[in-house]
C-alpha cells in the first residue's frame, strides 16, 4: 500500500507526524521505530545531505515541533495529561482556531460512522495499567459525574449494570423522537436526576446550556436533562467542551503512536499555540538514579535547556 507524501508546503516535521500516525503505515508498519526510518526516508528525500542529517539527529535526539492541524490535534482526556510543575492553562481550540475546529467537524460529519477518535483502550493509547493509576488519581480528586450522554444505553441490562455501579436501583426507559427505546439507571428520570446533581459540578445559574453536536447551535434549558433535536442527542455544553474543545497548555500526555514518546501544546514566541513532539519511545527515563540523571542533562545541555516551544525544553524538563 502507498507510504504518504508530502503535502505541497508541508514541512519536514508536520510531515513525521502525519506519516507517523498514518493508519495505513501503522498496518505495514507496526512498530514505532520501523515507521519513524521510513518516514524519516520519505520526508527527507528533497533535503541535501547535511540537511537532512541534521533533522534526523534533532529527530531522533529530542523531538519536533509542529503548527496544529487536522491530522495532528489530539484532544487527550483529563487523566492523560502529565503534571511536570508548569502553570497550567485552558485553551479553546474552537475559539482561537475556529476553521481549524470547524474542519475538525466537517471531517467527522463527512465520515460518520466511519469517524473514531482516539479513547481510551486504543492500541495507540496508554496501556490498561497505565489508565488504571491514572483513573485512581483522578477519582482520588473528583467526584464528578460527567457527562450525562454516558448514562443513556441502548439495553435494559446495560442500564442495569450502570445503576449498580453508580449505587441507584433498577432502571427506566425513554422514547426517542424516533420511536428508539433508551434506558437510564434509577427507577425513574427523577431518582437520576437527584444522584446526577449531587455529583456534578455543573453550576445551574442562568439554566443549562446544550449544543447539537452537528450544528453547534445551543439550547438554554431551566432544568438538566435529556434532551434531543432532530433525532440527535444535545450534550451539555460543559460536556461539550471536554469532548474536544479545549486543551492543556504546559502539561504533557503519553503518544504511544507516535512520532515521539510524549507531546505537549505550548505558546510559541509568537503567542501561537504549537505541539511539542518529545522523548525517545525506547527509552526508560531513570532520574531517580542521580548519576543516569547527571549523565544525561550534561549531554544535552539541560542547565540552558532552551525555549519552552522546543522539544530540548521537555526532554531536560521529564529529566
Amino acid at each position: 500500500m502507498p507510504i504518504p507524501s508530502k503535502r505541497e508546503d508541508e514541512d519536514k516535521k508536520t510531515f513525521m507526524s502525519r506519516c507517523m500516525s498514518d493508519g495505513t503505515m501503522k498496518e505495514e508498519y507496526p512498530t514505532q521505530s520501523q515507521r519513524s526510518a521510513v518516514c524519516m526516508s520519505k520526508a527527507s528525500e528533497d533535503c541535501g545531505c547535511i540537511e537532512a542529517a541534521d533533522f534526523k539527529m534533532y529527530f531522533e535526539l529530542y523531538g519536533s515541533e509542529e503548527e496544529l492541524t487536522v491530522d495532528n490535534l489530539y484532544i487527550p482526556e483529563e487523566s492523560e495529561y502529565e503534571d511536570v510543575g508548569e502553570p497550567e492553562e485552558e485553551w479553546d481550540v474552537a475559539a482561537n482556531k475556529p476553521g481549524l475546529w470547524e474542519n475538525i467537524r466537517k471531517k467527522k460529519e463527512r465520515e460518520g460512522k466511519n469517524y473514531k477518535p482516539a479513547k481510551r483502550g486504543d492500541p495507540d493509547r496508554p496501556d490498561p495499567d497505565s489508565w488504571k493509576k491514572a483513573q485512581k488519581k483522578k477519582k482520588s480528586k473528583s467526584h464528578n459525574a460527567g457527562s450525562m450522554e454516558k448514562y443513556v444505553f441502548d439495553s435494559k441490562e446495560e442500564a442495569d449494570k450502570m445503576a449498580k455501579k453508580i449505587g441507584l436501583s433498577g432502571s427506566h426507559s425513554h422514547k426517542t423522537g424516533d420511536g428508539k427505546t433508551m434506558w437510564m439507571p434509577g427507577k425513574n428520570m427523577k431518582d437520576f436526576q437527584s444522584w446526577y446533581e449531587k455529583h456534578s459540578d455543573e453550576d445551574a445559574k442562568g439554566g443549562f446550556k446544550y449544543e447539537d453536536p452537528k450544528t453547534g447551535e445551543v439550547f438554554t434549558y431551566r432544568r438538566r436533562g435529556l434532551y434531543k433535536k432532530d433525532g440527535r442527542t444535545l450534550l451539555l455544553v460543559r460536556a461539550a467542551k471536554y469532548q474536544g474543545k479545549t486543551v492543556k497548555l504546559n502539561k504533557p500526555f503519553l503518544t504511544p503512536d507516535g512520532p515521539k514518546k510524549r507531546s505537549v501544546y505550548v505558546k510559541n514566541e509568537k503567542g501561537n499555540v504549537v505541539k511539542v513532539n518529545f522523548g525517545d519511545p525506547n527509552m526508560k527515563i531513570k532520574k531517580s538514579n542521580p548519576e543516569r540523571r547527571k549523565s544525561f542533562r550534561a549531554r544535552h545541555n539541560c542547565d540552558n535547556p532552551g525555549p519552552k516551544w522546543k522539544a530540548r525544553y521537555w526532554s531536560c524538563k521529564m529529566w
